[in-house]
């Protein structure tokens, strides 16, 4: 009788646990998962509050920041990020690799986390919703399921990648570990191995930072676009298909160098001229083809470099960028044969040598749906587009299906002080996020 009594107690606790982990799902009565809206002036104050960090002294909030990884705005600005994860009830720890991972558990630990977050160091002259806009609104989601006491089926991790403009690097080691020659790089005039340091990271440990394959749910990065693709049509949330590919080239060009004042014209091997052609002759072939490419040359050196002197060599840099790398390799073809003829044309001699291919980071179809169908509730128009610009994403695609929303940058300005996202798409930007985190969660 004692082990029928005991049975019986058990399997009432298990449906009592069974009913609690629904009703924790779904949310209390008063607050319907699917009603649920963060505080979006809570989000303005923090976003507000971290841009004091790295402020240009005696500057207001339009003039920037200067939040360079490791420095002392880096660190004042990870601290407050620290505090904010605490005020949701959370336990902060930073990785080996300077990473701070926050978990809130789930109603079945048995599911592996969903993750989110984005980065909240900046360039020189930064703006204010570069990774800062991701890092917080994710910090603002667990913050708005703290008050509402909902608790999700999954764990819900908050990661804030570190150093993601120099690289990034904290979400390439958590994938891959560091590479080769990464701790001596300098950042702010000291080695990595040293900034690491002073951040709570590790750089004897960086294997204790990865992040093995399959170890996530999915991963979530909200972030400004950074273009003016979403401005110009008048939508205000982007779904991400992908980070693009990028091919880069080395171009070197010899030509002659001689008296610019005695070479007659027809007798010239003019390096300079034939780069001239080429820079064209790439404006020219990405064009060709209507789509989403890009080409840049942003890197050109002249030898003797001199203001009497036909110069001699050139060296300069190509790149192509794309979410289709059957794409890239056409261009790539392309600007090859245009080389061969400018060369002959010009009588010099062009050599181009590939020393990078960047793989395109696809978005996986799971999650974009939720994020649509987020959006959808929200009464939120949306639009598929490439990122063209890195992200921590493009690393956390190797390991767990990805999704990135994107919302409007006024004017596609970023990396810079006048770099701006209206509060109202700040916090419908947030928004998709938690509504998107509660349908990943429930599917």
């Amino acid at each position: 009788m004692q082990a029928i009594s005991d049975r019986r107690a058990f399997i009432l606790g298990l449906a009592g646990v069974l009913v609690s982990a629904r009703r924790l799902a779904r949310g209390s009565s008063s607050a319907e998962i699917y009603e649920l809206r963060i505080d979006s002036q809570r989000l303005q104050h923090t976003l507000e509050k971290l841009s004091t960090f790295g402020r240009p002294v005696g500057g207001s909030f339009a003039a920037g920041v200067s939040r360079l990884a490791y420095s002392d705005a880096d660190i004042a600005a990870r601290g407050y990020v620290l505090e904010l994860l605490r005020a949701a009830d959370l336990e902060p720890r930073i990785d080996a690799a300077g990473n701070i991972r926050a978990i809130r558990a789930g109603s079945v630990p048995s599911l592996k986390p969903i993750v989110f977050g984005s980065h909240i160091d900046s360039v020189p002259s930064g703006g204010n919703f570069d990774g800062d806009l991701g890092s917080l609104a994710a910090i603002e989601v667990v913050r708005t399921l703290h008050d509402h006491n909902i608790r999700t089926r999954h764990p819900l991790e908050v990661t804030i990648w570190s150093n993601e403009e120099g690289g990034p690097v904290g979400s390439q080691i958590a994938v891959e570990g560091p590479r080769a020659g990464d701790l001596e790089r300098l950042f702010n005039g000291a080695p990595m191995s040293e900034g690491l340091v002073r951040i709570g990271g590790n750089p004897a440990r960086l294997d204790t930072a990865r992040r093995a394959r399959g170890s996530m749910h999915c991963y979530l990065e909200l972030h400004i676009e950074q273009g003016g693709t979403l401005e110009k049509a008048g939508v205000p949330i982007g779904v991400v298909d992908g980070i693009v590919s990028i091919d880069e080239y080395a171009v070197e060009i010899r030509g002659v160098a001689n008296h610019a004042g005695t070479t007659p014209m027809p007798e010239r091997h003019n390096a300079l001229l034939a780069a001239a052609k080429l820079i064209e002759a790439v404006q020219e072939e990405v064009t060709r083809t209507p789509g989403r490419q890009v080409g840049t040359v942003g890197q050109l050196t002249v030898t003797p470099n001199a203001p009497n002197v036909v110069p001699g060599f050139v060296r300069h840099t190509i790149e192509f960028r794309d979410l289709s790398e059957s794409t890239l390799a056409s261009l790539g073809a392309a600007i090859r044969e245009r080389a061969a003829q400018i060369a002959r044309e010009t009588g010099t001699e062009i050599t181009i040598k590939q020393t990078v291919h960047d793989p395109p980071a696809l978005a996986a179809a799971e999650v974009q749906r939720p994020i649509e169908a987020a959006a959808a509730s929200l009464g939120l128009r949306t639009m598929h587009l490439p990122s063209g610009a890195g992200h921590d994403a493009q690393f956390l695609a190797k390991i767990a299906p990805m999704g990135m929303i994107f919302v409007p940058s006024v004017g596609g300005v970023s990396h810079s002080p006048k770099e701006l996202t209206r509060w109202s798409d700040c916090a419908n930007g947030a928004n998709v996020l938690l509504q998107t985190i509660l349908r990943v969660d429930t599917a």
